[in-house]
């Protein structure tokens, strides 16, 4: 995770800071996320990259079927290594990037999700793992504590934006708990921050095109100083006008998800009737 220093893992592993790695140790820490997940037998769980495999030996022991993608071909050799005489072990070496999470079962809601976030492909891995949220129970992740913050942040607070609407259109996030950085070898310069997401079965305010809801949160972030009537010139023009939901006089950051679901549902209809 994050930026890295040098360190050695297993078989004199040195954590790479191309793939982002700072591997958990505080044996206190790696017991409070084993516990706010709460593993069972006969569940599914999927670890993205578990590194030396501080969480993954508890959640081989709580005799779950474990599935756990890794990208270090080093590591995962290690891993393998390890639990390969585990029925309920199966590695993945690759990146989750590109990971079809549909291969894992189609069984809605069957998937419970756990891993320690790379920084540097954190938002990238949700949005990724947004496209299989219907079969995703829950997602327990460690991450950078501004990134939790623009998860979980509220309209009109200066972390609100992209990322807190998108995800909180689709999921309830929840904050758990900070990780200092000595709770990582080798120690990151940030603090860290353990964040749960429940998938909704349904947002709360669905919106009719959710491809055209997520052009209009990019258009209305992509330049935060602008009020959104400026903001989104590109979708609406003086050729087509909007007959506005909200009060186009506003900045984007002071606006509720469900408002941006209510333009962009507005932007559909007008769309239907031409």
């Amino acid at each position: 995770m994050s930026r890295s220093h040098a360190g050695t893992g297993p078989g004199g592993h040195r954590a790479r800071k191309r793939f982002g790695q700072n591997f958990l140790h505080d044996e206190h820490i790696i017991q409070r996320i084993i516990d706010a997940l709460s593993p069972a037998a006969g569940e599914q769980l999927v670890e993205i990259g578990p590194g030396r495999g501080a969480l993954t030996r508890h959640l081989v022991d709580s005799g779950a079927d474990l599935q756990a993608i890794e990208l270090d071909r080093d590591l995962a050799g290690y891993l393998q290594s390890l639990y390969h005489h585990n029925p309920h072990f199966t590695l993945h070496q690759g990146d989750v990037l590109k990971f079809d999470f549909a291969t894992l079962g189609e069984t809605p809601g069957s998937l419970r999700v756990i891993g320690n976030l790379p920084y540097n492909i954190s938002t990238p891995c949700l949005f990724h793992l947004l496209g299989y949220r219907h079969l995703i129970r829950d997602m327990l992740f460690m991450l950078q504590r501004e990134v939790v913050n623009r998860m979980a942040a509220a309209p009109g607070e200066k972390d609100y934006g992209r990322l807190s609407i998108m995800l909180q259109y689709h999921c309830r996030i929840e904050p758990l708990f900070e990780v200092p950085p000595g709770a990582f070898s080798p120690p990151p310069r940030v603090t860290s921050a353990i964040v749960r997401l429940v998938p909704l079965q349904q947002p709360r305010e669905p919106a009719l095109d959710e491809a055209l809801f997520a052009t209009v949160v990019r258009h209305a972030f992509s330049q935060r100083r602008k009020t959104l009537k400026n903001a989104l010139q590109g979708l609406i023009t003086p050729e087509s006008p909007l007959d506005w939901p909200v009060d186009p006089g506003q900045r984007p950051e002071r606006l509720e998800v469900s408002d941006f679901v209510r333009i962009s549902n507005a932007l559909t209809r007008q769309e239907r009737k031409q």
